[in-house]
Order: C-alpha cells, then structure tokens, then sequence
C-alpha cells in the first residue's frame, strides 16, 4: 500500500535533525497550480516531439563526431523554438575516441563469426590466442599474475534486471576495471559479455579506460547471444578466437553545453536546474539514452514558461557524458562558484520508464517541503523512499561541490536491454510513460521554483565529502 501523504510527512519530520535550517515552504496557491500543471503535462505531447526530433534529425551523436556538432545546433535551435528566454553554449574538451570497424571469429575446428563491439576507449589491433573463460570479475582478479601470457580474458557475467538497475554496478565494473586486470594477468585481449539484461545479437558498448602505465590491449563486448555461445564452446575444449578492432584516439575536440533558461519572475538569480545528456553512443539512436532526458527537461521548461516561475529554471544538455561526464565537469568547474545560487538540481538519465520514487540530499533538512511535493507526485504513482536515490551523472560533479540534489526514479527493469545497443531507438520509448516523466519533473521543478526557502545548496570544495 502506498503511505499517504500524512504518513510521509511525519516520517519525515521524525528523520529531521534536531537543528533544522530554516524550514522551507511552499505557497498553497503553487501546490494547487502543480496539480493543474501536473494533469496538462500527462496530455501534453512535446517531450515526445522533442525526443522524436533529436532521435531522427541527428541520430547516433558519440562525443567529438560530425553528429555531435549537429545535436549542438539541434538544441540551440529547439531551445529558441520552444519559447526559452535565453540561450547559450559552454565548452567542453575531451580527447576524441573513434569507432572504424570491429569482427571477432572463432578458429580451427569450430570456426565462426562472433559479434562484438569495441569498448569505448580501446586501443585497436589484432589479436589471436585462447581464450579463458571467467564466471565475473572477481574470478579474473584472482588468477595469477602473468597466467594469461598470450591469451584473451572472458569475463562471462550475466547482468541481472533489475528495477533500480543496481546490477548494473557489477557489469559496469567488469567493463571499466577488466581490461587493466586482464593486462596485469599478461593476457593479450579482453573479451566480457555485455553489460546488458537482453538476450540478442546486439552487442553493448560503453567506456572503458586502462590503468596507468600499462601497456593497454584490444577490448570488446560480445552480444549476449555469442558470450553463451563462446561459453558453450570453451567448455567444448581449447578455443582460439581472433579479435581485430580499429578503434582509438584522435586528438582533441570541443564540444558544448548547450544551455535554456526561463528567467525567474521574482527571484532570477536563484536556479532551479534540470537535463539530461545530448550524446548517446553510436550503434543506435540514443532514444532512452538520452534523448528521453533532453525531451523530458526541455518540455518542463516550455511547460513552466506561462507559469512565470519564480526562480530561474535552467534546462543544460550536456556535452559528452557517456566517455567521462565531461560536459557535468565543465558545468561544476564553470560554476562552482555559484553551489549556493542553484538551489536545487535533478536530471533525466535513465530512461523513459515510469518514474516510481522520489528522494533528495533535502530529505533530513527540509521535511516539510519534500512532503508538500510528495502530495503533488502520489497521483502519479509515485512513492517518497528516502536514502533510494543519487544524483544522476551529470549533475553529480556540482552535487560534490555542495549543490543539492533530487531523485526522480524511473523504472529501469528494461533499461539494460537497450542501454548502449543498437536497440536504443525511438520505437522503445512509450509515449504515455514518457508523458508521466514529463508530469513528474514539472511538478517538481515547478514547486522548487515556488518555494519560500532552499534545499541545502552550500558551496564545499570537491572532493570534501559530507
């Protein structure tokens, strides 16, 4: 049963610390304004219109390619199209990886092709030798040092789905941490199967990064279907597989920030602030990641503009998440100055599924106005479940720096099914869902933007910790 909303706010107010700050309100006339607004956002169709455009005017847009330059004047032009009073880019540089061509087959007596997908950051080359197979990656660290000479690692983990996407903690891990493991082993390649809970033919890409001084080694994801498949054939006996990836660095490029904003009426040097990433990887068309969050987060801001918030809300794409977060670094570096002027951030970065659960680093200083908000969200089917959330990626550098932050939580039980595929297409996205999303941020940045008092914002040097 869900609590309702009297039961939120007294357990609330029992977490709150003996020493409160100011206790932050919200205007009854804003809280019943949200649930107008939070009713029009279900009918309202534009996240979908913006996400179908990004999805199919730009396409895939990896960091640093022809199609990233066009998704920065994609938004540009959807931000001054959507009514937004002010528009504007930031730089953000990176070194510039690239994806030429990848194949990987088995040799011998049971020759046949596997399909793979360079992991992002991989150095390209050739490889040939046998593999070793290992259940996940705490068995790979366990094998000697140098046992592996002339061999290729397989890290076979099997993903599991689950709502929260926790596992993907595991997966990731074998993606991020397994290529350096496998150097220290002496292999010669590193082969995992994807970090992804579909069985299909579609191999999973994402970042990966070596540890430094060593010498780094071709390293690719197989499809779940051809991890099984060379999994059934190691245990057949001796298996070579050759591994031939062009992939790598190319210099230098920079990107942008691209940034909208909906002057505040009363206060508008204060910021309420919301996004998603403009990137996606390059095998599909980066529809639940992200272009669900650019939809989503530009639809609130054109939502809210004939509310005339009080607060400023500034809506960020930002640059490059998927190879290192670099837009979220320039935005925290850029305005780190200025953690106590943005009172509060949430982000769009984990799909379009419906949103389940609410939580803020506010929960313990302002119970009572997370209450108020709860009320607004429980039609939504939405329940208040403290300590559950984080902040999402790109905020996360600002949110070190002493910004705080929300958690709206999508349901990600299928998030990993398309999560860096070339499934990742605009057919995924249910518009009903997408539209609850929407309903959901605009409700909450609305009554953020509404609120007598803040959320905790306090400037900290990164890296402090709390």
């Amino acid at each position: 049963m869900r609590p309702t909303v009297l039961a939120v706010a007294l357990a609330l107010l029992v977490a709150a610390p003996l020493h409160a700050a100011q206790p932050t309100r919200i205007p009854d006339a804003a809280i019943k304004r949200a649930a107008t607004l939070r009713d029009a956002a279900l009918k309202d169709d534009t996240a979908w219109k913006v996400t179908e455009s990004l999805t199919t005017e730009v396409g895939p847009r990896p960091g640093g390619s022809e199609a990233d330059a066009r998704a920065v004047e994609w938004a540009k032009a959807k931000f001054k199209a959507l009514g937004y009073d002010k528009v504007w880019t930031e730089p953000a540089t990176f070194p510039k990886w690239v994806r030429r061509s990848e194949s990987a087959q088995v040799l011998g007596a049971h020759a046949q092709p596997l399909r793979v997908g360079a992991l992002g950051g991989s150095v390209g080359g050739t490889v040939e030798g046998e593999v070793v197979r290992f259940p996940d990656l705490a068995a790979l660290e366990a094998a000697p040092d140098g046992s592996l000479a002339g061999k290729i690692a397989f890290v076979d983990y099997h993903m599991q789905a689950r709502r929260d996407g926790s596992d993907y903690g595991n997966s990731g891990r074998a993606r991020w941490a397994g290529p350096s493991l496998a150097i220290h082993k002496g292999a010669a390649g590193f082969l995992m199967r994807s970090a992804g809970t579909d069985l299909s033919r579609a191999p999973h890409t994402g970042g990966t990064r070596y540890d430094e001084g060593l010498t780094p080694i071709p390293a690719a994801a197989l499809s779940t279907i051809d991890a099984e498949q060379l999994a059934r054939l190691v245990a057949l006996g001796p298996t070579r597989v050759k591994l031939a990836l062009d992939c790598g660095w190319d210099g230098e490029y920079t990107s942008q920030n691209v940034i909208g904003e909906i002057t505040g009426s009363k206060r508008p040097q204060e910021v309420v602030l919301i996004g998603g990433h403009l990137d996606s990887w390059d095998y599909g068309t980066g529809a639940i990641d992200d272009g669900a969050g650019i939809g989503i987060t530009m639809a609130v801001g054109a939502l809210l503009k004939p509310m005339k918030p009080a607060r400023t809300i500034r809506v960020v794409a930002f640059a490059n998440e998927e190879q290192g977060l670099w837009g979220g670094r320039a935005y925290a570096d850029k305005h780190a100055g200025d953690v106590a002027n943005h009172v509060i951030a949430v982000e769009s970065d984990f799909g379009a599924g419906r949103i389940y659960g609410f939580d803020s680093s506010a929960r313990d200083l302002q119970p009572a106005a997370l209450a108020q908000i709860q009320q607004v969200l429980a039609p939504l089917g939405i329940e208040w479940m403290p300590g559950k959330g984080d902040p999402e990626s790109d905020i996360g550098p600002l949110t070190e720096r002493g910004m705080a932050w929300a958690w709206l939580g999508h349901d990600g039980t299928h998030y990993f099914d398309l999560h860096h595929n070339a499934e990742d297409t605009l057919d995924k996205i249910d518009p009903k869902d997408l539209a609850q999303n929407t309903a959901a941020y605009a409700v909450f940045t609305w009554l953020a933007s509404q609120a007598d008092g803040g959320f905790g914002s306090t400037p900290k040097a990164a890296g402090s910790g709390d």
